[in-house]
């Protein structure tokens, strides 16, 4: 995956873990400040920009993922395809590519935004809060999956039924509904009626 000057600068070279910055905005979505990854999390949360990326197969099927067990939220649960935030300066569009690169190993094709969506989920096991500004993106993975597994357990393809089905057997993110039907209108509109979604 490329350098770009904001990752260069958000990354260490030593091998040691750095604090890791979100991006502060307002109600708006305007750039306010920023704060370190982990208390903008902690009770009652602070609004900060997030992505969401939602890619699908030829056949109309949404990749999703399971979180790593080692996750310091929400570990283990089902969620979209790939989800994170922006360093403070990149664009969201540039963070959704890196971090699905990152964690699937692919680079999605024909990734389109698919509008924003403001939430505020607590999660009830960790006790932290997913306050986010999201951006969200819809786009294809065309290529065969490489999951990191310090990032993601397990990987499936589902359609809008299996989905369905297998969100009553199992636990998904607090934040999965609210970004999925947020990104309905432009999932529809790449994978067709046909899909179901």
């Amino acid at each position: 995956m490329p350098t770009t000057p904001v990752t260069a600068a958000n990354s260490s070279s030593s091998g040691t873990a750095e604090e890791i910055l979100l991006e502060l905005v307002d109600e708006d979505g305007n750039t306010i400040g920023t704060a370190e990854k982990l208390s903008a999390h902690q009770a009652p949360g602070r609004l900060h920009r997030a992505f969401s990326v939602f890619l699908f197969d030829e056949a109309g099927r949404l990749l999703i993922q399971r979180r790593a067990l080692g996750k310091y939220h929400s570990p283990g649960v089902w969620s979209n395809t790939c989800c994170g935030h922006p360093y403070p300066g990149e664009s969201p569009f540039a963070a959704a590519a890196r971090r699905t690169y990152e964690e699937l190993g692919i680079s999605p094709s024909l990734l389109a935004e698919a509008g924003t969506v403001r939430y505020n989920h607590p999660d009830p096991d960790s006790g932290l809060v997913e306050q986010e500004y999201n951006h969200l993106f819809v786009g294809m993975a065309q290529s065969s999956l490489r999951p990191d597994p310090q990032e993601v357990g397990e990987t499936a393809f589902v359609t809008a039924g299996e989905l369905t089905e297998r969100h009553a057997q199992a636990p998904f993110s607090a934040w999965f509904h609210t970004v999925l039907d947020a990104a309905r209108p432009a999932v529809r509109e790449l994978t067709g009626p046909a899909a179901g979604w």
